[in-house]
């Protein structure tokens, strides 16, 4: 009996194109609720619902009593279910291509498993009040999910044949080197965050034990360090001569850097206002896209060519066959 994911690709063959959009659709809905996530926060939203997974003990949704808090929290829910349905649609183009990619196909549940667990991460961080750890998980789950719906739609783009290199062995370590420096600079920007004034709640949320300036500080030296391997990057790829696509993922890391950096010290140095902050949660996932971009252009998977079945002895085929 087939699956209802193998009876809609035994009727449906997605366009290569329509593969593309799918993901890139996940990779889109992530970064709005990466956005609206820090939103929540940003507006004093984040115990707007008194519960998970109702938004309060006696009702699924926000009540009028819960005001403009409550609507804010709710409706950051509810988008969890347009994510989930761009994931879904993700994962039906994958399933659907021929032939089958099974690759690509677990690497959109892997999404799925993804949204799960931080809609349950998200409920324990109610259920804990804000507690800043929590809250920080829950961040970095949203950039785990970020990271795999950013390589299915890279891999949409390419084939199934073993990966090859396209730069020089030192150069590809510099690269990922880039990703573990981006990644560090991440989770410490959720030091910076939890030890912080924006804790997402009007009644008194615990922070982290950190000095707020410090946690910046170091926040901002790996910032320093992923600037300087982004600039030794776009420079060491015109050394080697790599292909144009990659060096302009270098250029745009660059871009992404020079932006972020700036919407970075002027929050600092303006008492972290709350649009600032935002800016700076979207300079966040678009930094990280363009790393994982960069980092996955150092190399390529070119398409496997499909077998011709082969003519049976003695058939002949004419010219215009």
């Amino acid at each position: 009996m087939l699956t209802p994911l193998a009876f809609i690709a035994q009727r449906w063959t997605p366009s290569p194109r329509t593969i593309r959009r799918a993901t890139l659709a996940a990779v889109l809905m992530t970064v709005v609720i990466i956005v609206t996530g820090g939103a929540v926060r940003l507006t004093g939203s984040g115990l707007g619902c008194d519960t998970w997974p109702k938004c309060t003990d006696d009702s699924l949704f926000a009540t009028p009593e819960q005001g403009i808090h409550g609507a804010i929290e709710f409706g950051n829910r509810m988008l969890t279910y347009v994510l989930s349905a761009a994931v879904g649609w993700a994962i039906i183009a994958t399933r659907s291509a021929k032939p089958w990619r099974r690759g690509l196909t677990r690497l959109g549940w892997l999404q799925f498993w993804f949204v799960m667990s931080n809609a349950v991460i998200g409920g324990i961080t109610v259920w804990t009040g804000l507690n800043p750890w929590t809250v920080a998980g829950h961040f970095i789950a949203a950039n785990g999910l970020l990271t795999v719906a950013v390589i299915t739609w890279v891999r949409a783009g390419e084939g199934d044949a073993p990966a090859r290199p396209r730069v020089p062995g030192p150069v590809r370590k510099l690269g990922w080197a880039l990703v573990l420096v981006s990644g560090a600079l991440i989770v410490a920007g959720t030091g910076v965050t939890g030890s912080g004034k924006h804790a997402g709640d009007s009644s008194d949320v615990p922070r982290m034990p950190f000095d707020y300036e410090t946690a910046a500080h170091v926040h901002a030296a790996f910032a320093w360090v992923v600037c300087a391997l982004g600039v030794a990057m776009f420079f060491v790829l015109r050394v080697v001569d790599a292909p144009d696509d990659t060096r302009a993922r270098a250029r745009d890391l660059l871009l992404v850097l020079l932006a972020q950096g700036g919407i970075g010290y002027l929050q600092f140095f303006t008492g972290v206002p709350e649009i600032l902050v935002g800016a700076h949660m979207l300079g966040s996932a678009l930094l990280w896209i363009a790393v994982l971009r960069l980092a996955l252009s150092l190399r390529e998977r070119p398409h496997t060519a499909v077998p011709v079945p082969a003519q049976a002895d003695g058939a002949t085929v004419s010219a215009g066959a």
